[in-house]
């Protein structure tokens, strides 16, 4: 203990000495003041204290200046310093503002605040135009903090996160920290590279903080937070708020407006909190907003307070925002914690001159070592001093990491974690090598027990194996599994090897093969357990299924950004399966139907005939403009994009043993989901496709569509599937379409009823359709409330459904989860 206080007292030692000014800013009542902007007047230069009120301020050289301490809620104070020789210690004690109303001119025919804001709002346009090309230089710290953790969460160890958690289970689990180099151009480039970056007991680290992620400015209308809030100056901003001026003050010569900001309802997707506005400029001066779990509709977090902090830059006569804070705090199942997320601009430049070649969909990347530097390059550079917490975590973790990674420790603790139990059996065993980065275990068949009426009650356990390298761009799947069915007596084995290449293209490779019981849906409508818990309770054996033998080759790469690429080659051979059970817990006066979709009254005619065949198929999938970010170990694609994304398909089969089962089909997809500003996000999935050569098909290779009889949609697929459509009704070897709409309001309406808002639900449409040859259109229209459930945990969701095929409608509720 007494060696680690030693190391973190000449840490700080060593940082005061690379920092030209240093000091201590408090309150009146020498209570430090955390997150002051600190700058030099008239300059790009500025810092912020940390959480322990600390400051470092770089200077390139000797002379006088103007040091500016600005804190939202205290008088902004300046001082003018000689300074000759570094360090240089400059402490000083900030006094609350003074606020008064004396200088303001009170309408009393209106709200002078609601005069304030529509001044802001009017104004906004000329200050996005003036903030609409810039580069900078950002830095970011992120911290999380955990409190009270247990042992196990979901059934899984959870350990000391990584030397995080102390004997009480609370500590810090995430430290990092990023300095990088930022461009933006309206309306959405945007690049950020990242010169250094540091993650707290992980030298080999890169931090997950980014400019983009952390842009957030309360001149849009919207701010995205899992939801889309609406800003305290939106445009339609009087619809959910109201505003109250509280006061004003004075700095250097201009009048600061402190404006309370109110919801007008309690759950609508808002703020609330104190903004600054600086009289006749009509721009922010500060924003001190918080919001709420339930507005963001994320439970567990109980609230994220936001604070944006501003200085004037005479030259564009504009507030810039120098600083930005996020402080956050959850709660979930018994423990909880908080953290924060800060940032700091400077060195803004608003002419920057980007030509065609300034902007690629490449949004971030890493310069070469940039995980690689050393602690006196961040004692030199870091802008906001670390706090005692923190370098006392860097301090443990940095230590702990090399015992960490020897293969000692790493022995040891997967000598704990290997120990065999009397479970395992039943449930599955894993035995680690974490130093030699491989693992082998076994899975226990209970997990996997089902029941159906071709098998009975049948379990899968299996064997596996799989190996990463250390930076895990590759690794090594293998997998050997054996399904044994009660009453039709069969043992069946498949197996598997999978091998990634990179995580760049993500290059994947694998080889597949075997026999299983495989429903004549490739995309499984109805999970194995919902079918088991509807046979058995319901005497409604959907599932419908055939024997397969296979052997199966297949890749997967993305061949270039946003076109990702596969193709798989195969040999089949289809057997028919029957009912061999009639076992029912509870008897419904109905009977089971027969495991031919094509005549479910008939027990004794095969679905499908016997035979064997080859395919391909070969499938595009295509992201325009999809924007990535480039890390040193991998490629990562980010999902949102403003267009759709088309998927294009072809499936060959050949060399069939019935050579009328020899076919082509073309398919093609467009899917998009975006948000629609505050009013919540709408969704949409367009597939369609045609066969050639395919009248005398074998049923198995029909275009089957994703339906629903159980009334119960578990897999949240509403925008891939049906929530009546019957299995196999509409099975088909033609042309068809599907489509799938669906807008889910996300409180826009539900929000602002009376008692019912107080559910914070969501109201969800949707409309779902599909057109075939054989058959007439059909349709089914839905209206849902999502976002239910008990406490913390809304996950359930309720829709009513209502299907029209021709003269036949029918209107249920159907139950399910929305996450």
């Amino acid at each position: 203990m007494i060696q680690k206080l030693l190391f973190i007292f000449l840490l700080c030692t060593c940082l005061s000495g690379y920092s030209q000014i240093t000091g201590l800013v408090t309150n009146s009542d020498n209570e430090p003041l955390p997150y002051v902007n600190i700058y030099l007047k008239n300059s790009t230069t500025g810092t912020t204290t940390n959480g322990d009120g600390n400051y470092s301020l770089s200077l390139s050289k000797a002379g006088t200046y103007t040091v500016v301490f600005q804190f939202l809620g205290y008088t902004t104070k300046e001082l003018e310093v000689r300074i000759d020789q570094y360090p240089y210690e400059l402490n000083t004690v900030l006094t609350e503002e003074t606020t008064s109303l004396d200088e303001i001119i009170v309408d009393t025919k209106g709200n002078p605040a609601d005069r304030i804001i529509r001044e802001v709002i009017n104004k906004k346009p000329e200050i996005l135009k003036k903030q609409n090309a810039y580069t900078a230089d950002f830095y970011s710290r992120g911290l999380w903090r955990v409190e009270n953790a247990p042992e196990k969460f979901l059934g899984q160890k959870i350990g000391d996160l990584g030397g995080g958690l102390d004997s009480t289970r609370t500590g810090i689990v995430y430290l990092s920290e990023t300095i990088s180099k930022i461009a933006y151009q309206a309306p959405d480039d945007f690049k950020e590279t990242i010169t250094a970056s540091k993650v707290s007991g992980n030298d080999n680290g890169f931090s997950f903080n980014s400019a983009q992620e952390a842009d957030y400015s309360f001149y849009n209308n919207t701010l995205e937070i899992n939801s889309q809030l609406v800003s305290p100056i939106a445009d339609n901003a009087f619809r959910y708020y109201s505003y109250k001026l509280v006061g004003a003050f004075r700095e250097d010569k201009k009048l600061i407006n402190k404006i309370e900001v109110t919801p007008k309802r309690k759950n609508d997707r808002i703020f609330e909190g104190i903004i600054y506005v600086v009289e006749e400029d009509w721009q922010l001066y500060g924003a001190d907003l918080k919001t709420t779990g339930t507005a963001i509709q994320v439970p567990f977090v109980e609230e994220l307070v936001f604070k944006h902090n501003f200085k004037y830059d005479a030259e564009k006569e504009l507030w810039i925002k120098i600083s930005q804070s996020i402080d956050f705090s959850f709660k979930l199942l018994g423990f909880g914690g908080n953290g924060r997320f800060t940032a700091v601009y400077s060195n803004y430049n608003f002419e920057p001159q980007f030509d065609r070649t300034s902007f690629t969909n490449e949004v971030l990347s890493f310069q070469p070592e940039a995980n690689k530097k050393d602690s006196l390059f961040w004692q030199k550079i870091r802008p906001v001093p670390l706090t005692l917490e923190e370098r006392s975590d860097y301090v443990v973790k940095d230590s702990l990491q090399e015992i960490r990674d020897s293969k000692p420790y790493k022995d040891s603790i997967d000598g704990v974690n290997n120990k065999f139990s009397l479970a395992d059996p039943l449930l599955g065993y894993t035995y680690n090598n974490t130093y030699e980065r491989w693992r082998v275990g076994y899975k226990g068949p209970l997990p996997e027990l089902r029941f159906n009426t071709v098998q009975g009650f049948n379990a899968k356990a299996g064997l596996f194996y799989n190996t990463w390298t250390e930076d895990y761009k590759q690794a090594t799947y293998a997998n050997l599994d054996a399904n044994y069915g009660i009453d039709d007596d069969r043992l069946r084995f498949t197996g598997s090897l999978t091998k990634r290449f990179n995580r760049s293209s993500n290059r994947t490779m694998g080889l597949l093969g075997g026999t299983k019981v495989q429903q004549f849906n490739a995309r499984e409508p109805i999970s194995t357990l919902i079918n088991s818990v509807a046979t058995l309770f319901w005497e409604r054996n959907y599932m419908k299924v055939y024997e397969l033998d296979y052997a199966r080759l297949f890749y997967s790469e993305e061949l270039f950004n946003g076109f990702k690429f596969y193709a798989n080659a195969s040999y089949e051979k289809r057997s028919p399966l029957f009912n061999t059970t009639d076992q029912v817990w509870i008897k419904n006066r109905i009977d089971y139907t027969s495991n031919n979709p094509l005549a479910p009254n008939d027990s004794s005619t095969p679905a499908i005939q016997t035979h064997q065949l080859g395919k391909l198929n070969a499938r595009a999938v295509i992201n325009f403009d999809q924007k990535y970010m480039s890390y040193p170990d991998g490629k990562f694609n980010i999902g949102e994009s403003k267009y759709p994304t088309l998927t294009l398909n072809i499936e060959q089969t050949f060399a069939a043993s019935i050579s009328d089962f020899n076919f082509t089909q073309f398919a093609a997809q467009l899917k998009q989901e975006f948000d629609i500003s505050n009013k919540g996000s709408f969704g949409y999935n367009l597939r369609g496709g045609t066969f050639f050569n395919s009248d005398n098909i074998s049923f198995v290779d029909y275009q089957h569509f994703s339906g629903n009889q159980t009334r119960i949609n578990l897999e949240g697929k509403h925008l891939n599937g049906f929530n009546l459509l019957p299995y196999y009704d509409f099975s088909t070897n033609s042309s068809y379409f599907e489509g799938h709409l669906e807008h889910n309001f996300k409180g826009f309406i539900l929000g602002k009823i009376p008692g019912i808002r107080a559910l914070n639900a969501n109201f969800i449409l949707g409309s779902h359709s599909l057109i075939t040859h054989e058959n007439k259109p059909y349709y089914e229209f839905s209206a849902g409330i999502g976002n239910l459930g008990f406490g913390k945990l809304k996950f359930l969701r309720i829709d009513y459904v209502r299907s029209i095929n021709g003269p036949n409608t029918d209107g249920v509720f159907v139950f399910g989860l929305s996450f």
